[in-house]
């Protein structure tokens, strides 16, 4: 393992590196969004650091290259890695909150928390190829060996934390996890271990892991309506006791956005755009079999189940996790025998199923962000394919009506209209059709029967039927979507 040693250290310096990148959004996700705007500025940031890390390690190594100096940077990685969870809520938190740019607030975030760890680990590959050539003379083949080395490190860092490590344990305890490995690097690399380096050590040790305790205790003490803070192969996750002067809501927020919310007092869903689904019921009175991409906490599935006892449910749900809070958290009865659950992704199911259904409710948002897989024309005409004569497809959107933020429903009405026979568009709440808000579109097969029977139930919701709509906008489809995340 000593001839080896910085073989090793190189390679598990890119796995670090790499995971650090993964850390990084999954920390700053709830508070500016996992966007392409904040994955590029988490991106950029951290290569810029790579970079300066490659160039000035290089300097210096030409002066100074030994293990113990070495060793000395990978602790200094190891401390600044042991504040992130700190950093998260007096820097991360705060400066989400005062800096309106998002691009701003994101890059700042990306410098302050994670530009120095990501600028260290840089430093050792040029340090290692220094302190190798002292003993080897094919310079070329040994430089080509460290890089290789660190890229094959920062693959397997990369699938590591993507497919195990974060679904599986968190990004906290992941990060205790680089930080006591970064230690164990540092006296791996560590030329002579003397009584002075041993209580140095250990003294950096104490405070690292203090650091760490204070992180998460500010956390809680900064986020106290936080029940349940966890990861998931595709999003952090909380769960929130929102406690308001009528009554409390159970949350759960994705990245920045309120995904599904309940009156903990009434178990009923929180959401006004979740109720125009029942609309339903009204525009075919034969309906029977429901299915909703996109679950969430599944609100509405819960909600559907108690209301409508000679009916069934599907529900595509990409995330297990969501399935499992939904569960623990708020309530849903995976047992239920007119209940199934697809853990799957939408547009997987639409192209691949072959089950057929009266309603298709799509539901698929993540805070503002819509995947654009589920909003083009292909995607619709799998849809329609999947209903039963005179079935109907609602799905919520969040756009303005009017303005220079009215895109999305235009792009999208004009994708109905060239899929459906009929569509409609209800507004959810009476805002002025500047203002982004909650609209449900309608795309309707074949001329299905109205049930008169119910109109009473919903008059108050057809009569936010927006009329006359008009769009200029082309169809969206696979090729062009100018829409969406």
């Amino acid at each position: 393992m000593k001839k080896y040693k910085l073989e090793i250290i190189v390679f598990l310096s890119g796995a670090i590196g790499m995971g650090l990148e993964l850390i990084a959004a999954r920390v700053l996700s709830p508070y500016v969004g996992s966007s392409n705007v904040v994955w590029t500025s988490i991106i950029g940031i951290i290569l810029v650091s790579m970079s300066l890390g490659y160039w000035l390690g290089g300097k210096k190594a030409d002066k100074e290259a030994s293990g113990n100096v070495l060793s000395r940077l990978l602790l200094g990685s190891a401390l600044f890695t042991s504040i992130i969870p700190l950093l998260e809520t007096i820097v991360v938190k705060e400066f989400a909150g005062i800096v309106s740019n998002l691009i701003v607030a994101a890059i700042l975030c990306a410098i302050i928390v994670f530009s120095i760890p990501s600028f260290i680990l840089a430093m050792i590959s040029p340090f290692a190829v220094k302190m190798k050539s002292m003993q080897e003379t094919e310079i070329g083949s040994l430089s080509g060996r460290i890089s290789s080395l660190s890229t094959i490190g920062s693959i397997t860092g990369t699938f590591l934390m993507g497919f195990v490590l974060i679904p599986n344990i968190g990004v906290t305890n992941i990060n205790i996890g680089i930080t006591i490995l970064l230690v164990v690097m540092s006296i791996l690399a560590r030329d002579d271990i003397n009584k002075k380096y041993i209580l140095s050590t250990i003294s950096l040790v104490v405070v690292m892991i203090i650091l760490m305790f204070i992180g998460k205790w500010v956390f809680k003490l900064a986020n106290p309506e936080i029940l349940v803070d966890t990861d998931s192969q595709y999003s952090r996750i909380w769960v929130k006791q929102i406690n308001t002067s009528k009554t409390t809501y159970k949350t759960l927020q994705v990245d920045t956005g309120l995904e599904s919310y309940i009156d903990t007092e009434t178990g009923e869903m929180g959401a006004m755009y979740l109720r125009y689904y029942d609309l339903f019921e009204y525009l075919n009175k034969d309906a029977k079999s429901t299915l909703m991409i996109g679950g969430a906490a599944y609100t509405y599935p819960i909600h559907y189940l108690q209301k409508y006892q000679d009916k069934t449910i599907d529900v595509v749900e990409i995330d297990e996790k969501m399935t499992q809070i939904a569960e623990e958290q708020f309530g849903l009865n995976t047992k239920d025998e007119r209940l199934k659950i697809y853990t799957q992704d939408g547009r997987s199911y639409l192209n691949y199923s072959e089950n057929k259904y009266d309603t298709i409710l799509i539901d698929a948002f993540k805070g503002l962000n819509a995947p654009f897989e589920l909003t083009t024309y292909e995607a619709l005409i799998h849809a329609k394919n999947m209903l039963n004569d005179n079935g109907i497809v609602l799905t919520n959107i969040i756009s303005s009506l009017e303005g220079e933020d009215a895109d999305f429903i235009k792009y999208e009405y004009a994708t109905y209209k060239a899929v459906f026979d009929d569509v409609k568009i209800f507004q959810v709440q009476d805002r002025d059709y500047t203002e982004s808000q909650n609209l449900i579109l309608v795309g309707i097969k074949g001329n299905p029967q109205i049930n008169e029977d119910k109109y009473e139930e919903y008059k108050n919701y057809l009569n936010m039927e927006i009329t006359n709509f008009k769009t200029g906008k082309n169809i969206v489809t696979d090729d062009f979507a100018p829409i969406g995340n």
